[in-house]
């Protein structure tokens, strides 16, 4: 009997021996890779069914035949074993399922419970102290509403540390887009009034926010106080014309989120667009991996829509917040689904698929921004395809899978041998994997020697590689000439590594893409492409986006070294005092625009230190 046959044996028996209770099982194949993760309301029975002669699926039957080890874990209900399957497939990224990446957290608009409340922009956990509006499916939405706010309320988004520290209103003040109550040019019930109807604004209750200030404007006209009138009465007009230009606004609709799918070319789209307040926020697309080889048991028309809805709704939902309206352009039928996102967000979810008025006009909105979004995609990735074949062929690879081809390019930055920096950025699967770029700060050299920064980077790095704790790549591109080429000849021979994945990329005259030579150093002749290259176009691509995340990288620590040594430079000035004043105005911009009467209000200040600094910063 085969060592292949009794595995099957042992596999079967396992099978056979599992408990009719709810859980998650997990499929592996004979390298230990995770093929496939699902849950049951019944594992036995789930399971086995897996093992039947008949499987409905092509590519559960492909599956199968790949399974050699299964282990389940046990939960208390059908609703606890969806939160594990998902935890689990985003963890452990199964090939058969349908995989969406993690994102980065939504933004927020937050609004602080301070005495003199403050508006800002937040990324993060949420608190019961603050107010927090939102999620907004982008930066800009965020950006967007505070300068609503700002036109309409005068809020102050000011930084604590500058507001405490106004002597005179600051320039939003001048343009009125702040109230300035850090000079008490407003009184605090008049903003805090003016915070409360933003709070109603952004919860919807726009015609509420128009009753109070025309309630407030005669009241004060009744006063005769008729500067303050006129000023509640540009109030009303800011906010009629914010009301007039958002076409997507709504008075029916609070809080919902619509999602539409489109799937064509074996890809798929999700369009998520938000609903917060009655006002529509845009919209963001995701795209998910795995579809073409993701597992169905249903294969009727529409199987795979629901699906991915599910996968979605799922992942997605557990983890971030969600609205009591779900509008999508999909029918589901999965109750565990919505019992267990309601369990969860502590509310009831209605799970609209036939919507209505104003609700279908978004519905059509985000469907045809999936179906845009999704044909953008399959152009941008059959171009980058076409891409990764020219470099594969242009430098002779020997690649059975091009899906699988991975570059590592290095570069060096520094100003005149400041704040040296290398980074080392990747291209794999056709695309740019930023969640696997590095970078390393470069010590102990000669300043500006870009050869020494070049062997300490591509030492660290490799050496991990070396010693069999990392990925090695097919190609290592390296920003440079002979010179660089050759310091990395000397690691890789060093540490055993083969050279011929060394290719160095020499630049043309005016550094202008077209005109680089591929330098080698495996006994190949150097190599000049031409403008018309799809493979210099890439190899270009990633150059330049070494080049970027190096000079980004080298400019911030420049900043940070540059900040902490003008303040060291001044005598009397030590760490703790560097911190208090750093804190106590922002950094050190705040520093360099504070008086010395400003300076003196920092506890270990005296006048004395204080024109000293002041002296030494201008």
């Amino acid at each position: 009997m085969s060592e292949a046959t009794q595995e099957r044996i042992v596999l079967l028996e396992t099978v056979v021996k599992l408990p009719n209770l709810p859980g998650v099982y997990r499929y592996f194949d004979a390298n230990g890779s995770v093929l496939y993760v699902g849950k049951a309301r019944d594992l036995k029975k789930r399971v086995s069914s897996y093992f039947q002669k008949n499987v409905a699926s092509p590519r559960i039957a492909l599956m199968v035949d790949r399974i050699a080890r299964v282990e389940t874990t046990v939960t208390r209900s059908e609703a606890e074993a969806l939160i594990l399957e998902n935890n689990l497939i985003k963890t452990l990224q199964p090939r058969f399922n349908i995989l969406f990446r993690d994102d980065k957290s939504y933004p927020y608009l937050k609004i602080t419970g301070q005495a003199v409340p403050r508006m800002m922009y937040y990324r993060g956990a949420i608190d019961k102290k603050n107010q927090y509006f939102g999620p907004f499916p982008s930066a800009w939405a965020v950006k967007e509403s505070i300068q609503i706010l700002q036109k309409v309320f005068q809020i102050r988004s000011c930084e604590d540390s500058v507001f405490a520290n106004r002597t005179r209103p600051c320039l939003l003040n001048q343009i009125h887009r702040c109230s300035a109550p850090c000079v008490r040019m407003i009184s605090k019930d008049d903003y805090a009034q003016d915070v409360n109807n933003a709070v109603q604004f952004l919860r919807g209750r726009q015609s509420e926010v128009m009753q109070s200030l025309e309630q407030k404007m005669l009241e004060y006209a009744g006063q005769c106080a008729f500067e303050k009138a006129a000023l509640v009465r540009n109030q009303m007009a800011a906010l009629s014309k914010v009301l007039h230009q958002q076409g997507m606004e709504s008075s029916n609709d609070a809080d919902l989120d619509i999602i539409a799918i489109s799937i064509k070319g074996g890809r798929a789209c999700v369009n998520l667009a938000m609903v917060r307040g009655g006002r529509h926020l845009g919209d963001r697309a995701y795209f998910p991996t795995h579809v073409e080889e993701a597992i169905t048991e249903d294969i009727t028309e529409g199987a795979l829509e629901k699906e991915v809805m599910q996968a979605f709704l799922a992942q997605h939902y557990l983890d971030q917040p969600i609205p009591s309206i779900l509008v999508t352009n999909c029918a589901l039928d999965a109750p565990e689904l919505l019992l267990a996102l309601m369990a969860q967000c502590g509310h009831k979810i209605h799970l609209v698929t036939q919507p209505q008025e104003q609700r279908r006009t978004w519905l059509e909105m985000a469907q045809k921004g999936a179906e845009l979004a999704l044909a953008r995609l399959l152009t941008e990735q059959g171009s980058q395809q076409k891409r990764t074949r020219a470099l594969v062929e242009a430098l002779h690879l020997d690649l059975e899978d091009m899906d699988t081809l991975r570059v590592e390019c290095f570069d060096i930055s520094h100003t005149q041998g400041e704040a040296t920096q290398a980074s080392c950025v990747v291209f794999a699967h056709h695309a740019m994997q930023n969640s696997e770029y590095r970078r390393y700060n470069i010590n102990d050299i000669t300043p500006g020697d870009d050869y020494a920064a070049m062997r300490q980077v591509l030492q660290r790095r490799y050496e991990k590689v070396a010693g069999n704790n990392g990925v090695m790549p097919d190609v290592v591109l390296v920003d440079g000439g002979k010179g660089q080429v050759e310091v990395a000849r000397q690691i890789f021979t060093e540490l055993g590594l083969d050279i011929s994945l060394i290719v160095g990329v020499s630049k043309g005259e005016g550094r202008k893409v077209g005109l680089e030579t591929l330098v080698f150093v495996d006994g190949r002749t150097a190599q000049e492409l031409g403008r018309e290259s799809a493979a210099l176009m890439l190899i270009a691509q990633i150059r330049d986006e070494a080049h970027r995340f190096a000079i980004t990288g080298m400019r911030s620590k420049r900043a940070k070294a540059r900040q902490s040594s003008q303040l060291e430079e001044i005598e009397g000035v030590g760490a703790k005092r560097r911190q208090k004043l750093l804190v106590r105005f922002g950094g050190l911009k705040g520093v360099i625009d504070a008086s010395i009467e400003d300076l003196i209000t920092v506890p270990g200040i005296s006048r004395q230190l204080a024109e000293q600094i002041y002296k030494q910063l201008h």
